[in-house]
């Protein structure tokens, strides 16, 4: 790699050579790679447990939800450590050498008999040992390293190869974005199909062999780029800045802020030629903040034009910089309650699926695993995004007049409207299913269920299309929103805000089927989410969950409403911009 083509130190304001499009290959080979290898055996780690690990089903449920949880909130951890000390190459670099030797491990696990306890005969199953405990939980561990430090850089990281400040880098932000989305999605169906049937119906070992080859792949093609990546060095934790500007406005709190905004001669507009951030435009909103940048008498100034203390003065820049991460909070939150219908089509929909007409076609005998009708989900939004980036931006581009075509605040919306609408549909379609198991013959009983409905399985395709659809708007929207709207040196953690409101929503949701659970009747003894759910009414359930959508569409519209993205400092006049009506609106 050439000198200049990596950030040596940020006060040299020298210009990476930026090369986009020929590093766009090497980051998405990598993420495509690594999702290959490791989605394909999470999300079959459970039959994995039961089946070669003789756990209990309450067992193994317990410990994948403490591993995928620890997966998605060691995200924080991960992108803390990137942000402060090590940059987001080295750290997905030894975040890509942790998940293959994870899938190395796991793999012999399944391919040496001492590693796993012995299989279940005739009589009662044989647990396994601590050691052999400890050896598979040794993988974990290695897995969740990974992960951590995967999941909230290779994005962040794929976008730092596009110059920013150019046309054609902005437009190949908003493309990467989508194709990133597009890749993940892709391997989601590769994983859930063809890896997921190797160790289900061949062999576990060479199952678990084939992720862990990918994985290898996916270092070998992140280090063959390193020649041409443009690489941002962590200046210092930005969690620092963020906890001294809270500090000291509330040591400032009794002050008085000047009433005309304009007048900024008491306030600390100091802006170190070290950061990476850029520089930000004064504001009114939440001017509470606007305090820790009040200069006092007693306040000190270094001769470089810094604070003496920065522990009782923060810059304007700070200050913005805090009202960036504040505002994107309750955006967030509206995130969390949406993906609640994502966590439904992983649970409760194969258990529709389960009690409806499986066959592949009326004549035949083969039946559609239940769980594989979520691929029509990953379907939907793998053809979606391409036609929205090909088709539907260059058209909105022409008549909104904006690069994006519309706001990310937009996209996010129309997401969650779409939510709504999915789980209606959801309702309606399962009162069909329950109306024909209970009107018409059914096609026999499901073990451990209850009467199978004659009704289709393809009847669930629009739902599951709709949620492919509603997800490509949304969640692409939330990744691009979080990387462009945190300051520059939070990219990282910004990323793993993505995957905190997944494992919260996940709780969440658990929560909500708990109580529904709990408080709901149907007859005598049932209750909405019945076992067999001929005697429940999961169609009520539904509904419920869409009118949650439907509040938590109002909430966001209220904060898309009162939000401002982030605006530059371009020029002396800039700080007028809120007084004088020009603020960023947010939709």
């Amino acid at each position: 790699m050439e000198k200049n083509d990596k950030i040596e130190a940020p006060a040299t304001k020298k210009e990476p050579n930026y090369r986009g499009v020929k590093a766009m290959p090497f980051v998405i080979g990598n993420e495509t790679f690594e999702k290959l290898g490791t989605i394909g055996t999470s999300s079959n780690l459970l039959v994995y447990l039961t089946t070669v690990f003789n756990m209990k089903s309450i067992t193994a449920t317990n410990v994948i939800n403490i591993f995928n949880g620890t997966c998605n909130f060691g995200t924080l951890l991960g992108a803390f450590i990137s942000d402060t000390y090590l940059g987001r190459y080295k750290t997905l670099g030894i975040a890509s050498i942790s998940s293959f030797l994870g899938m190395l491990i796991l793999t012999m696990t399944a391919t040496l008999p001492g590693l796993h306890p012995p299989k279940c005969g005739s009589g009662e199953c044989v647990g396994a040992t601590v050691g052999q405990l400890a050896f598979l939980f040794t993988a974990f561990v290695f897995l969740v390293v990974g992960a951590s430090g995967i999941r909230p850089c290779n994005l962040a990281f794929g976008a730092d190869q596009f110059n920013p400040k150019t046309e054609s880098g902005k437009r190949g932000i908003n493309s990467f974005f989508n194709w990133y989305y597009f890749t993940f999605t892709f391997a989601m169906m590769v994983s859930l199909t063809v890896i997921v049937y190797v160790q289900a119906s061949i062999s576990w070992a060479v199952g678990l062999a084939i992720p862990a080859f990918l994985m290898f792949l996916s270092c070998a093609v992140f280090f063959v780029g390193t020649r041409i990546y443009v690489m941002i060095l962590p200046l210092g934790s930005p969690m620092t800045s963020l906890i001294q500007t809270l500090v000291v406005a509330f040591k400032k709190r009794k002050l008085q802020l000047p009433d005309n905004p304009l007048e900024l001669d008491s306030l600390f507009t100091y802006h170190s030629p070290l950061s990476i951030n850029s520089k930000l435009a004064y504001t009114n909103q939440l001017r509470w903040l606007n305090k820790a940048a009040i200069i006092r008498e007693e306040d000190e100034i270094n001769a470089d034009g810094s604070a003496a203390d920065p522990w009782n003065l923060c810059s304007v820049q700070q200050v913005e910089e805090m009202k960036c991460v504040i505002r994107v909070t309750p955006i967030w939150i509206s995130g969390v309650v949406y993906y609640v219908i994502l966590a439904l089509t992983q649970t409760y929909l194969v258990f529709q699926a389960l009690q409806t007409d499986r066959r592949f076609s009326r004549s035949g005998n083969f039946k559609i695993p239940a769980a594989t009708y979520n691929i029509l989900t990953m379907m939907s939004l793998t053809i979606w995004i391409p036609v929205y980036d090909r088709l539907l931006v260059p058209l909105l581009r022409r008549v909104t007049r904006r690069e994006e075509g519309i706001t990310m605040l937009q996209r996010m919306g129309i997401g969650i409207f779409l939510a709504v609408v999915t789980m209606l549909v959801s309702g309606l379609v399962e009162a069909r299913r329950r109306g024909v198991a209970l009107t018409r013959p059914t096609l026999g009983v499901e073990r451990g269920r209850g009467a199978v409905s004659a009704m289709s399985g393809y009847w669930l395709a629009p739902q599951l299309a709709l949620a492919g659809v509603s997800e490509a708007f949304t969640v692409i929207g939330q990744i691009e929103f979080f990387y462009k709207q945190f300051p520059e040196n939070m990219r990282s953690f910004a990323g793993s805000f993505l995957f905190c409101g997944f494992a919260i929503s996940s709780y969440f949701t658990s929560f909500l089927v708990s109580v529904v659970h709990n408080t709901t009747r149907v007859g005598a003894s049932g209750n909405w989410l019945a076992e067999d759910l001929n005697e429940g009414r999961l169609d009520y359930f539904y509904y419920l969950v869409a009118g949650l959508e439907a509040l938590n569409l109002g909430y966001f519209l209220v904060c898309a409403r009162w939000y401002r993205y982030k605006s530059n400092d371009t020029s002396d006049s800039s700080v007028q911009m809120e007084k004088l009506g020009d603020a960023p609106k947010s939709v």
